[in-house]
């Protein structure tokens, strides 16, 4: 599991997110819609596990048959309020990819998306698994735990944070999500900025209806293969 934040103070298991003046979000007991929202996603998500069993199966014999290395891989992300939580995936890449992150993505400006498309990291199976957005679907069982939602702002490192405004720390007033309105607006092909404008959109707006509509899009999106490298 990556742990490459030591320039990012933590405190049992949570980053400090600097509030602005106005938070969307109040403390205190969770909403109606938040727990209507929460209850949606936690019955999509198992059915999804239960349907999509056969498919982890395969795509597991997959990624051990083609070298050395875990099936799943979890790296530290940056969730609600600034909770630290493990992010799962099948493993795409080569073993050791965290250590050569910074050396090939850099961080993130106007060629980003080149790098994204051209990483040496990606295993031949990980091309296909990231193609069709496989990948991903290990974090239903985040959505599971509470730790993430089907729909909302996809999660950043921890040694992202320092790139936020201000402002745009209000991404984590709510839950991140297996998909979001970044996903389903150019995903990697947008830059940075773009995509912390789509995640506070997201977040000014939320609504289940919402929700919904973003979650129908995402099937053409992966069919598409948009940004999706």
């Amino acid at each position: 599991m990556s742990t490459t934040y030591d320039q990012t103070v933590v405190t049992r298991g949570r980053v400090p997110i600097p509030r602005p003046a106005q938070p969307v979000r109040s403390a205190g007991r969770p909403s109606a819609a938040e727990r209507v929202g929460r209850g949606f996603d936690l019955v999509g998500a198992l059915v999804l596990l239960l349907a999509l069993l056969p498919l982890f199966v395969a795509v597991a014999m997959a990624i051990r048959l083609s070298g050395p290395g875990p099936v799943f891989y979890a790296q530290w992300r940056v969730g609600r309020d600034g909770r630290l939580f493990p992010f799962l995936k099948f493993r795409t890449m080569v073993p050791g990819a965290d250590a050569l992150r910074q050396e090939i993505l850099g961080t993130p400006d106007a060629d980003m998306a080149a790098r994204y498309r051209s990483d040496p990291r990606i295993t031949r199976v990980g091309a296909v698994l990231r193609r069709w957005s496989v990948d991903e679907l290990p974090q239903l069982w985040n959505v599971v735990r509470g730790e993430m939602a089907l729909v909302g702002p996809r999660p950043i490192l921890p040694e992202e944070l320092p790139l936020l405004a201000a402002r745009q720390h209000r991404r984590h007033d709510c839950r991140p999500g297996l998909t979001g309105l970044w996903q389903v607006s150019g995903r990697k092909e947008t830059t940075w900025e773009q995509r912390m404008d789509l995640d506070l959109t997201y977040v000014a707006t939320r609504s289940l209806r919402g929700d919904l509509r973003i979650l129908r899009a995402t099937v053409g999106v992966v069919v598409r293969g948009d940004g999706a490298y």
